[in-house]
């Protein structure tokens, strides 16, 4: 019974992470980023006044940027946002630049979320946004409604990496992986 019982955990363990590996949500590699109109909610003084609508994506332009789209901002989007804003501030001078985005059903709940994020993250270079397309984003850049977190790493305005996380999937390789294409940006 122990034996059937753990084989049946493994083989769900196993399904689970297969599942996750097969999860596509975002602009694929070597796909060239458009614009999308966000509403800025909290962050850096970059120029840009809280409750501003702008295209963030157009803001940093070719420089190396990582666009991080979340449903959740649990520990784990928490811990990805305070490397990120660390990576920006170590690389300010080769200009990578990062912006989170946050995806829901209700906009007003998602800015004052996000402003909360802020907070808690101390993030001081890396603005928290809302887009104009709040349900799953902008709607050429296919973020699956299935994925908690979608993180597009691009720089000359065309993807670079993409990585995408299911409900509970992000963790610290997931982070690491991220950070290492954010970094290799500007190597």
């Amino acid at each position: 019974m122990k034996k059937a019982f753990a084989v049946c955990f493994s083989l769900a363990v196993l399904a689970s992470v297969a599942v996750a590996a097969d999860l596509k949500s975002g602009l694929e590699p070597g796909k060239l980023i458009g614009p999308f109109d966000v509403v800025k909610c909290a962050g850096p003084d970059d120029n840009v006044k809280v409750g501003t609508e702008l295209c963030y994506r157009c803001k940093y332009g070719s420089r190396p940027m990582v666009m991080v789209f979340s449903r959740s901002t649990d520990d784990k989007v928490a811990t990805l946002v305070k490397k990120l804003d660390g990576a920006v501030a170590a690389n300010s001078s080769k200009q990578l630049s990062a912006f989170v985005n946050l995806l829901g059903s209700d906009r007003e709940a998602l800015e004052s979320k996000a402003k909360e994020f802020s907070s808690a993250t101390k993030a001081g270079n890396v603005p928290l946004v809302v887009p104009v397309e709040f349900e799953n984003g902008p709607a050429d850049y296919g973020i699956n409604p299935g994925a908690e977190v979608t993180v597009i790493v691009a720089k000359g305005g065309k993807v670079m990496a993409n990585h995408a996380f299911a409900k509970g999937a992000l963790n610290d390789a997931g982070i690491a992986a991220v950070l290492k294409d954010a970094e290799g940006l500007v190597q």
